[in-house]
């Protein structure tokens, strides 16, 4: 792939240095005083992807360079790693069963939500719409790297995925508000359903505190994790060059294989030693990573895509309403409470980020619990969303 020849940087390294820069930025701009309440509105992952995008459009990168076929395979799967090593299965394990069928319902309303709203939508959208939703129901399971690793796993191209953040952000926050202004009804919801409170009281009981403060990243940390991290990325890539595609049209691809070679591997490590590099830090080196590669999507994008996003955030609605009407048949059928069903819907929508947010407005005490709720559907986001995907492409495909 040459690069583009009018662009004003064109040598690979000058632009992975000017997105790392434009990353860097964005997230020391984010931490100063006067601007955290506009990011906090905003959040940092929209102007990491829209400002490359800018960019290109202004003609200082190029929307082809060698590089970003380079960050794709390797940043994303390095990412994913670090991110899977760093998952407390045996936190998440300790939840209530009513906790884990709650975020089990959000993601069923996810994945059930995505193929019909395309279904009522499809003919005010692009042909290739169905990658976008698919892209868009990893962010909605497991956050941004799911997002990204099922974009890749079905090619969503960069034009498709502008409208698909603007919808992540505007309809995905517009329900976080929602859920937040909810919560002064709680108790009269509790009352009329005859929920059972008391689930709440016991899942605080099992949640334990995870073991041990952060420390600061040493020499040995930092070799160990980009060491084991880009060896286990190279190996899983050619992997999955190896392995049969599968799926008309394709949904197991061979980025599709390396993907899951990466998570259920990394996985399986976090049941060892290996998981203590995350006291270290090694999520956030591999969220670093994540916004390194998601700068670079951004960079090859056309700002003009984003002008279907009106249609997109109408079937975003949609989809949302039955994520919710999904969540709400689970909680009758196990009397929970509406704090499980907004932490439930946050976990799969929000996140690690938004779901203690939530969690902690219905009951203070309670946002660790958000935060380990967030993380089970971190688990179920990868598998989950490449259901949806393979709805998405046989109504979409």
């Amino acid at each position: 792939m040459e690069p583009q020849a009018t662009a004003l940087i064109n040598d690979p390294m000058a632009v992975f240095a000017f997105l790392a820069g434009i990353v860097a930025l964005v997230f020391w701009l984010s931490e100063l005083p006067r601007l955290r309440g506009l990011f906090e509105v905003v959040p940092p992952v929209i102007y990491v992807y829209f400002l490359p995008m800018l960019a290109t459009t202004a003609g200082i990168t190029p929307a082809d360079s060698p590089l970003y076929d380079w960050t794709v395979p390797y940043l994303l799967l390095f990412a994913l790693l670090l991110l899977m090593v760093s998952v407390d299965i045996r936190g998440i394990m300790r939840l209530g069963r009513m906790a884990l069928f709650m975020v089990a319902a959000g993601t069923l309303g996810i994945v059930v939500g995505g193929p019909v709203s395309l279904l009522l939508f499809q003919s005010w959208l692009p042909a290739d719409a169905w990658t976008g939703f698919a892209a868009l129901s990893g962010s909605w399971i497991g956050g941004t790297a799911n997002m990204v690793a099922i974009a890749e796993s079905v090619g969503t191209s960069p034009d498709a995925m502008g409208p698909v953040i603007v919808v992540d952000t505007v309809v995905g926050y517009g329900w976080m508000g929602v859920l937040i202004a909810l919560s002064g009804f709680q108790q009269r919801y509790d009352r009329r359903t005859g929920a059972a409170t008391e689930a709440v009281e016991e899942t605080n009981r099992r949640l334990e505190t995870q073991e041990g403060e952060r420390r600061a990243m040493t020499l040995r940390d930092a070799i160990l994790m980009i060491g084991t991290g880009m060896a286990c990325a190279v190996v899983a890539a050619w992997a999955g060059r190896n392995l049969p595609a599968l799926g008309d049209p394709t949904i197991i691809s061979g980025t599709t294989w390396a993907v899951l070679i990466v998570v259920t591997g990394g996985l399986l490590l976090s049941f060892t030693p290996v998981r203590r590099l995350e006291k270290a830090g090694a999520s956030n080196l591999g969220y670093t990573a994540l916004y390194l590669l998601l700068a670079g999507i951004g960079a090859q994008a056309d700002l003009r895509a984003v002008l279907d996003a009106p249609v997109y955030l109408a079937a975003g609605a949609v989809w949302i309403a039955i994520h919710v009407a999904v969540l709400l048949l689970a909680a009758r059928l196990v009397r929970a409470p509406l704090f499980f069903v907004a932490t439930g819907s946050m976990a799969n929508i929000g996140g690690a980020v938004s779901a203690p947010v939530v969690a902690g407005v219905y009951h203070r005490a309670m946002a660790p619990v958000g935060l380990l709720m967030a993380v089970a559907g971190y688990v179920l986001g990868i598998y989950g969303a490449l259901a949806c995907a393979w709805l998405l492409g046989l109504v979409g495909g």
